[in-house]
């Protein structure tokens, strides 16, 4: 698989591991936005005990999910993937429930890159229903 075939696994994309890697697949990107898949699996370990994902776990894959295209990016210009930080959310809505077993895409745009910090707008999907939306800041040094 090259760099331009999509979809393509996101492993090498983003520097989290298991159990933190909560993203699978990169699916499209164009620039600095794209679509990321998401199957929430049983091990995931921001879930509650009845198997519903927690607010904060769609806040991580969004930003894993813009980790994942900036990982990209770097990759193709021949640079190591960095290590970034959520710095801030904004504006963030909670929709529906996401639970075990459901599959996600998380959309992701970026709206400004000002010196290593960027201000990104996502939006969380299952099946053809809105779970969140809302604007982070990510710092990538």
């Amino acid at each position: 698989m090259t760099e331009n075939e999509f979809p393509m696994p996101v492993d090498g994309l983003l520097p989290h591991r298991p159990p933190m890697k909560l993203v699978d697949r990169l699916l499209e990107q164009d620039g600095p936005n794209g679509v990321v898949e998401a199957e929430v699996r049983p091990d995931n370990p921001l879930l509650e005990k009845d198997g519903r994902l927690t607010e904060v776990a769609l806040v991580e894959m969004m930003a894993q999910s813009y980790a994942v295209i900036k990982g990209l990016a770097d990759k193709k210009l021949g640079k190591p993937v960095k290590e970034g930080f959520l710095v801030a959310v904004k504006k963030l809505k909670f929709l529906g429930i996401i639970k075990v077993g459901d599959r996600v895409r998380i959309a992701v745009n970026l709206v400004a890159d000002l010196d290593g910090f960027g201000v990104v707008d996502g939006r969380v999907t299952c099946g053809d229903k809105l779970v969140a939306e809302g604007n982070f800041r990510v710092y990538v040094p």
